[in-house]
């Protein structure tokens, strides 16, 4: 149902956003919601739980189809490959509260302009809002376009020069209030969940629903004692669940806490300036911004002056970034895509603290709130926690799969049951009661406890290791990870960074390099004076903070730093702008100092900062320092030496950081603030390389080994230089000797000519290689000398993976096979690069240290945060130590979870059917286990085994292949099916032999000594025979035998079933499950030779002749033994199921190995003078590849 919709009935919300779903009408039909009311009533509560547990059959059944428009009702499904349900009712805001504060008619002017989205979602005349709450976001009803809409956010389609119109004088008060009115608090409201409410969600859950069905049963059947026991034990797990769910609403509320209780000033068109509580702010509010230490209560846009914000909060960095206002530039184009640059530098986030706030020419700092509540970057941080992306993992459905055999099984049982209970006569309550004690038997109810125990004790040997898990069930996941990306700076390589060194240049090219090690100072130049001004510093109580890079660099200078006085005074200088100066032990320096007049920040995506600076009695100059190839483009090129590839590639393959520096003269009659960037950025004269130094982590090279020689891949994801990143993966190993590197070029197509792909072998050049040397050889040849299977890597950048991904798509999976390196990827690139290699079913993690991996941590099946900051709340693991120690040590004990789980699915399944098995034989006389008996096997076997198995530490070295990852995989449903059919056999067996025994038919009271006789006298009195509970524990040989059987066969099923090596700790290491077991088969040995009346009459066994025992001993170990042996020899023989494997050419079906077989088996690839034609269907033509043997090593500038 919900699938067939006319036009209409059916739409999407959030298009193309993470967040997408499909949103369908639905209207309230009076007689259906009677029916359903009737059902409710007639079925004692079960159907409104079958309703909370299935939103949309509620739906359905109580609800009619119709159009969006007159829905009272909504029904959501998310369009991602769980397709989960939700009801929510369509609600109503009225504006005729207004009235009275100022008398809001239909055709008022604030609400004619149709415009806005405001305006287009009132109803006129009748002045209300239909709106729709998902996840904590409102949908309004666009009534001109017809859908539902995000509300609480500036329009998208703004121009600046709008923005700055309309909002830049604030708005006035009967703005604020209907703003106010539809868009909702500006709160980011996080209640603590009370106690009761979390109780009712547990319990509610199915299983304890099927628990609860359990327990009752027991009660009517007098079986108290385990009954209480899965009570207590349910208790427990339910209150522990609790106390961590409330713990963690705890954390967030805290994390809110402060937000929702800020007071600003709010400048209004009419009121003037005013102090207003942050939660009564709406998008267009216009804030004034003064002092310092300010924390931001919504986003948004800076339209005057500049700020310096601490974003820790969304990148895991507590770096300073300078945020300037946004220009007001001519036309319609919206204000976010007006420039090349990211609009992101005029944002100021919410949650992120306002360091500094500086006006312009004695101004205010003004900026315009553009969203609020939960529309905000750390409102989405909160709701990515409130609301996770569920985790599709097959071994969760192969539970569900397993489950609902057991539940099959269970019903043939009933069967059987009923038919023998029937014709045996007895009473229909009777009947039913043994039924129903079939399922209870058949599926286990305390299976999910013992496998959460698991899960528990891994998590809690991580966090002794410093590893901190937000999501428990992801420690399963990360036993399957085959591949680990990491990013470079502060993950692989140290946070901090040296300088080594500065190569200025001049006509005749480079000079000689400047060694900052010999502890002279650099001689004054532009050079030093780019590297003491070109930088986003800022001074906070007498402390310099910013950028580490930027921060070595200035330190370098020996300069000092300064904010100039009331009484300073130079043309278009501001008072209180940033002025750094010589030091003593600086060189001889003919200027005072310099003032930074305005700074052009850094971004990722210009990966350059420019500022315009003014020489104290000198002349005003920009300066630019970034990346070498970006730098080199915006210089005169007479001014870029000739050798400037080849001396930033020796710099760059040996690791180190290189930044180019470039500067130009500017008029004194251009005001500073009147001047564009694209002016600012023209025209550079060439000025040096600045050298810097980023060691490897000591941890990183041993750490990637360890992952290569499990066969796990590794990937280096970064935002630096691709040849910086190239030497990195050399260095640690990712990239070993003798594998070559293979550079992939993709240009975007021009107007002479389509996209294009180039490959070049990148040779590993030593530092003295200097000069021009043709460093690209023919790959196909290279590649077939080493042989073809992984002797190479593809390394790209950022913008070439975004060429491939829109034009080439189908090379792309190609590509991915061999890509390792992939450098100046902005976060967005590194999280579709995540979600790109999970499409190839790699089971992906990602490592980094909170910048700009926020996305990526997240995308990934396993994101582990180097960094504490709140950023790394929406990361599943969270490592004290700062390196990638904990990457192995996260994927070992992520194998022995999983390899457990197993372990525990297996057990828990043979003890249901050893059970099963052997109630059925007695059902077949019409008996059955008594209550003690139920309860030994249950409690004092089963629980003790479930809550010591788990122990088990993880193997402390990783093999290179990964656990089975199905739990319906040949070998785990061979060895299951086998020790049921042995299990079955064995009770088989001991039923029909006890039966032909000699002393059999001469009744109990000569098949053993005296004691039957006390126990027959006892359990049997004159007027038993005439009731029906004569048959409820009646002692008998069958039953005698069967108890023994099935018991010690689930002491011996936990020992096979408890796998050490390779996965995890050998058995014998886990001395209190081993101890737990010796115990339990001394006591059942101790019962079955022992002769103590009391005991056997408490247990309802009779006493058999010694010879019989030991035949149960016989029959025992011969299970033992049969079962070990095939175990060991079959089902563990890793060696065997891959010759059967190939004897029977079973081949992965994971996309990742079709592709590594189609390649292994592709002449033609890497490919070398072909042509193919580009994906997209716009793009006819056909592509080059271009061979580069015939191309010159001179790069594009």
């Amino acid at each position: 149902m919900g699938d067939h919709f006319e036009k209409g009935q059916h739409a999407l919300l959030n298009e193309g956003e993470e967040n997408e779903m499909e949103i369908f009408g639905y209207q309230t039909h009076g007689c259906r919601k009677t029916l359903c009311l009737a059902g409710s009533i007639f079925s004692f509560g079960i159907l409104p739980l079958v309703f909370y547990w299935k939103p949309a059959w509620h739906v359905w059944a109580n609800c009619v189809p119709c159009s969006l428009q007159e829905a009272d009702t909504v029904l959501l499904r998310t369009t991602d490959e769980f397709q989960t349900y939700s009801r929510k009712k369509v609600m109503w805001i009225y504006l005729s509260a207004l009235n009275g504060a100022f008398g809001l008619t239909p055709d008022h002017p604030l609400i004619t302009d149709e415009e806005c989205l405001i305006n287009r979602a009132i109803r006129k005349p009748e002045l209300k809002v239909r709106y729709i709450k998902v996840q904590k976001i409102r949908y309004v009803w666009n009534n001109l376009e017809g859908q539902f809409q995000k509300i609480g956010s500036l329009e998208d389609w703004l121009s600046s020069a709008k923005i700055h119109l309309k909002f830049g004088s604030g708005l006035t008060r009967e703005e604020q209030e209907i703003r106010r009115l539809i868009c909702g608090p500006n709160t980011i409201d996080v209640e603590i969940t009370p106690i009761w409410k979390l109780l009712i969600k547990e319990v509610l859950n199915p299983f304890y629903i099927f628990q609860l069905f359990s327990v009752c049963l027991w009660f009517s059947e007098d079986y108290k004692e385990y009954a209480f026991a899965i009570i207590i034990m349910s208790t427990i797990s339910i209150a522990l669940t609790v106390y961590d769910l409330r713990t963690q609403s705890v954390k967030l509320y805290r994390l809110v806490e402060s937000h929702n209780s800020i007071t600003v000033p709010v400048c209004g068109r009419k009121a003037g300036v005013e102090e207003l509580e942050s939660r009564f702010l709406v998008p267009g509010d216009l804030l004034i911004l003064t002092g310092n230490r300010v924390q931001m209560p919504c986003d948004a846009i800076l339209l005057d002056g500049s700020c310096v914000v601490n974003e820790g909060m969304l990148t895991g960095e507590s770096i300073p970034v300078t945020k300037t206002p946004l220009p007001q530039m001519d036309g319609s184009v919206p204000w976010k895509t007006q420039s090349e640059a990211d609009y992101k530098r005029h944002i100021l986030f919410c949650g992120t603290e306002v360091i500094q706030a500086k006006g312009a020419c004695s101004r205010t700092v003004r900026a315009v709130v553009l969203q609020t509540g939960f529309n905000t970057a750390k409102g989405d941080l909160v709701r990515s926690i409130l609301y996770p992306k569920p985790m599709n993992f097959k071994l969760y459905r192969d539970a569900i799969r397993f489950l609902l055999c057991l539940v099959a099984t269970a019903t043939i049982g009933m069967i059987y049951t009923l038919c023998v209970y029937v014709l045996s006569g007895e009473a229909p309550g009777e009947v039913v009661r043994k039924a129903l004690d079939v399922i209870t038997i058949a599926v286990p109810p305390a299976l999910p406890a013992a496998l959460t125990t698991g899960i528990i004790y891994a998590q809690k040997r991580l966090k002794k290791r410093g590893i901190f898990c937000i999501s428990p069930q992801r420690i399963n996941v990360c036993g399957q990870l085959n591949l680990v990306c990491f990013d470079k700076t502060g993950t692989l390589t140290r946070e901090g960074l040296d300088v080594w060194g500065v190569m200025p240049c001049d006509k005749n090219g480079f000079q000689e390099v400047h060694s900052f090690a010999s502890g002279r100072a650099l001689p004054w130049g532009p050079l030093c004076a780019a590297m003491a001004s070109c930088h986003s510093l800022i001074l906070l109580d007498e402390t310099i903070q910013g950028d580490p890079l930027d921060l070595k660099m200035f330190e370098a200078t020996n300069w000092e730093m300064a904010t100039s006085g009331d009484n300073f005074h130079i043309r278009e200088v501001p008072a209180h702008a940033m002025v750094v100066k010589p030091s003593k032990t600086a060189s001889q320096v003919p200027v005072e100092g310099i003032a930074i007049l305005h700074q052009f920040p850094f971004s990722s995506a210009l990966q350059r900062m420019t500022v315009i600076v003014q020489e104290m009695g000198g002349d005003r100059l920009a300066f630019m320092k970034g990346a070498p190839e970006k730098v080199a483009s915006f210089c005169q090129p007479e001014t870029v030496p000739a050798s400037f590839v080849s001396e930033l590639q020796i710099y760059t393959t040996q690791g180190f950081r290189v930044i180019a520096l470039a500067y130009k003269k500017l008029e004194m009659d251009h005001h500073t603030t009147a001047l564009t960037r694209d002016q600012v950025e023209a025209d550079l004269i060439f000025l040096g390389l600045l050298i810097l130094e980023n060691r490897l982590k000591e941890e990183t090279k041993p750490v990637l080994e360890e992952l290569i020689s499990a066969r796990i891949r590794t990937v280096m994801i970064t935002g630096d230089n691709l040849q910086t990143a190239i030497t990195v993966a050399r260095n640690s190993g990712m990239v070993s000797k003798g594998q070559k590197v293979i550079l992939i070029e993709a240009s975007e197509s021009t107007g002479s000519s389509s996209a294009s792909i180039s490959w070049k072998l990148v040779e590993e050049k030593k530092p003295t290689a200097y000069g021009n040397q043709d460093n690209y050889i023919n790959i196909r040849e290279e590649v077939s000398e080493n042989g073809r299977e992984e002797s190479y890597h593809f390394a790209l950048s950022g913008k070439s993976f975004q060429v491939i991904s829109q034009h080439f798509s189908s090379l792309l999976p190609k590509i991915l096979m061999n890509g390792t390196i992939f450098a100046r990827m902005s976060p967005g690139q590194k999280s579709s690069l995540v979600e790109e290699f999970q499409k190839l079913d790699y089971f992906v993690g990602m490592c980094g240290d909170g910048a700009n991996d926020c996305g990526a941590l997240k995308m990934a099946h396993v994101g582990i945060s180097l960094s504490e900051h709140e950023a790394s709340v929406a990361s599943p693991f969270t490592s004290k130590t700062p390196n990638i120690a904990c990457v192995p040590q996260l994927i070992k004990e992520g194998r022995a979870a999983f390899v457990t789980s197993f372990c525990m699915f297996k057990y828990m399944a043979l003890y249901s059917i050893i059970q099963y098995v052997g109630v059925l034989l007695l059902y077949w006389e019409t008996n059955s286990l008594s209550n003690y008996q139920f309860l030994f096997q249950d409690l004092a076997i089963t629980t003790l085994i479930g809550a010591t198995m788990n122990l088990n530490g993880a193997y402390p070295k990783l093999v290179p292949f990964r656990p089975v990852g199905r739990l319906i995989s040949p070998p785990l449903l061979l060895s299951v099916i086998f020790n049921i059919l042995l299990s079955l056999a064995m009770q088989t067996v001991g039923f029909i032999l006890v039966q032909r025994q000699p002393w059999y038919n001469m009744g109990m009271h000569s098949a053993c000594t005296v004691q039957n006789k006390s126990i027959s006298n006892l359990t049997m009195p004159p007027t038993a025979p005439g009731k029906v509970e004569s048959n409820d524990g009646f002692p008998s040989f069958e039953n005698t035998t069967i108890w023994f059987l099935g018991t010690i066969n689930c002491i011996i099923v936990a020992l096979i079933f408890s796998k050490g090596k390779p996965f995890r700790q050998p058995t014998y290491k886990n001395y209190i499950f081993v101890l737990v077991l010796i115990v339990q088969l001394a006591v059942c040995l101790f019962i079955l030779f022992a002769d103590i009346p009391d005991l056997y009459r408490r247990l309802d066994l009779l006493c058999t002749p010694i010879l019989w025992r030991v035949c149960i001993v016989i029959m025992l170990s011969c299970n033992f033994i049969v079962s070990l042996i095939v175990e060991e020899a079959i089902i563990e023989n890793r060696a065997l199921w891959m010759t059967i494997k190939r004897y029977f050419g079973y081949r992965s079906k994971s996309q990742y190995r079709i592709w590594q077989r189609a390649l292994a088996n592709d002449p033609t690839w890497p490919p070398l003078n072909q042509m193919s034609p580009s994906d997209l269907p716009e793009c006819g033509k056909e592509v080059s590849y271009s061979n580069p043997v015939f191309e010159s090593n001179e790069e594009q500038l």
